[in-house]
């Protein structure tokens, strides 16, 4: 029989607040290793220079940050999501595919409406 550790006791309270920081943290700090989060991240920070330069307004640069941390959100997701597939089906698997390749089109999809709201806020201020 498999000797499996002991599931650990919930937290409440102020101090399930500081726990799940830190397991944010650790998320944050896994995702790091993710060339594509990388990459996503010089490019939500391009986008809030690049709008502050162009003169964009508060609430404009406001929306922008918000789309950025939707986009990392998004891309934990499509990375968690990948960590299981990964697990499940070592191998190559068409589920794994499907799975692999909706993840990366949420991916698209946020990237796509940051260039829309960008492209407006050029475009109408």
């Amino acid at each position: 029989m498999q000797n499996t550790p002991e599931k650990p006791p919930r937290k409440s309270g102020l101090s399930h607040f500081f726990a799940a920081a830190g397991y944010s943290a650790a998320g944050l700090k896994r995702l790091a290793r993710e060339s594509a989060f990388r990459q996503e991240a010089v490019l939500g920070l391009a986008v809030l220079v690049g709008l502050a330069i162009w003169g964009a307004s508060g609430p404009a640069l406001v929306g922008a940050a918000g789309l950025v941390l939707l986009l990392i959100a998004v891309e934990a997701l499509n990375t968690a999501l990948e960590e299981l597939v990964d697990h499940l089906s070592p191998g190559w698997s068409q589920f794994a595919k499907n799975a692999k390749d909706l993840g990366s089109l949420a991916v698209a999809c946020v990237i796509g409406v940051m260039g829309l709201y960008v492209l407006a806020v050029l475009i109408w201020g």
